[in-house]
């Protein structure tokens, strides 16, 4: 199974995340963890929490559109497995965020910049758990 690493688009993707992360907490003292942004929007906990979260959900499903708009096409998105394998993760995924308080936004950009020993835990559990499955995936299954 081939990876498609693009060192150059990471970064600015990395980027972008850190400033946006940065910017949220700056402005009105939140966390951009997103699996708590999506919980947040659909249970807000007043009208104006409502509005940063849709602000940012919106931003983050039609970032597509930005770079349509800038060269003229689409990203291209390759998913390598079935769906009925992104449903198993999609879930399992579920479950770590709730098991852990929170997932890789949160705890490995936000909590590892205000040094928050607690994410610091979670975000080695989510790397260790991640190389783990890639490798029993690629290795051990695949063969």
């Amino acid at each position: 199974m081939e990876t498609a690493f693009t060192p150059g688009l990471s970064a600015i993707g990395g980027v972008l995340i850190g400033l946006a992360a940065t910017l949220l907490m700056a402005s009105i003292g939140r966390i951009a963890g997103a699996t708590g942004i999506l919980a947040g929007f659909f249970a807000p906990a007043n009208a104006g929490d409502w509005m940063w979260r849709a602000a940012m959900l919106a931003g983050m499903v039609s970032a597509p559109l930005l770079v349509h708009a800038a060269t003229g096409e689409m990203p291209a998105i390759t998913i390598p497995v079935p769906n009925w394998a992104l449903a198993i993760g999609g879930f399992i995924v579920g479950v770590g965020v709730v098991l852990a308080s929170g997932c890789t936004s949160g705890h490995g950009v936000c909590g590892l910049a205000r040094l928050s020993p607690r994410s610091l835990v979670a975000t080695l559990t989510f790397m260790i758990t991640t190389a783990v499955t890639v490798f029993v995936i690629r290795h051990v299954i695949a063969g």
